[in-house]
């Protein structure tokens, strides 16, 4: 009896996980090849509802570290290198962030951008832990809680920023909301691409 049990477990731990997979999100390695819910590690994650893949933040004091800011810049509109980060970077502004990762081929593609606002916004989600951003966790572990900015840029701006005229639009994962900061400012980024082979992602 004893034997016949043991061989049972050993035969059971040899198997893969039955894990059902996550009907809107699906974890992609560094090399563009998709993973299980299970597997890791991820380097992106594709969106099936929205059709987008996003950079995965990290802490490991790369480029794709979630703890690093950058003020927003575009090459024309913007403020250049007002952000904080500690990666091999001549700026901390989010122009200088896109060209290294698309330099690097995050999973395989270039074409990385900052996300529109009604992009980033459509990340949200009910989440019941406390104190935790209102997104999928389980798949953006390293996401700060603050402001993240978007692509949406030369809004007007009110109350004690109404002098500088204009800024860029932020979303706030842990407070659901969005508001207009200063180019100046310093805040989270993750990047996105729609510029991917759906076929790889299905």
């Amino acid at each position: 009896m004893i034997i016949v049990v043991v061989a049972l477990y050993l035969r059971l731990a040899d198997e893969t996980p039955i894990v059902n997979e996550d009907p809107r999100f699906q974890k992609i390695a560094h090399d563009g090849s998709p993973l299980s819910s299970w597997q890791g590690p991820w380097a992106c994650v594709f969106d099936k509802q929205q059709k987008l893949l996003w950079e995965v933040k990290r802490d490991d004091e790369s480029i794709h570290d979630g703890y690093w800011t950058y003020s927003w810049f575009d090459g024309v509109r913007g403020v250049e290198n007002m952000g904080d980060c500690y990666f091999e970077s001549d700026r901390c502004d989010t122009l200088d962030l896109i060209q290294q990762v698309n330099q690097q081929g995050l999973c395989g593609l270039t074409q990385w951008r900052l996300p529109t606002q009604k992009e980033l916004q459509a990340l949200l989600v009910n989440n019941d832990r406390p104190n935790e951003n209102q997104i999928a966790i389980d798949y953006f572990p390293q996401l700060q809680r603050g402001d993240f900015w978007t692509s949406t840029h030369s809004q007007p701006l009110i109350t004690r920023y109404r002098d500088i005229n204009e800024g860029a639009a932020v979303v706030n994962f842990q407070q659901r909301s969005s508001q207009v900061l200063p180019y100046r400012n310093a805040a989270f980024v993750i990047l996105v691409n729609d510029n991917i082979n759906l076929v790889n992602f299905q």
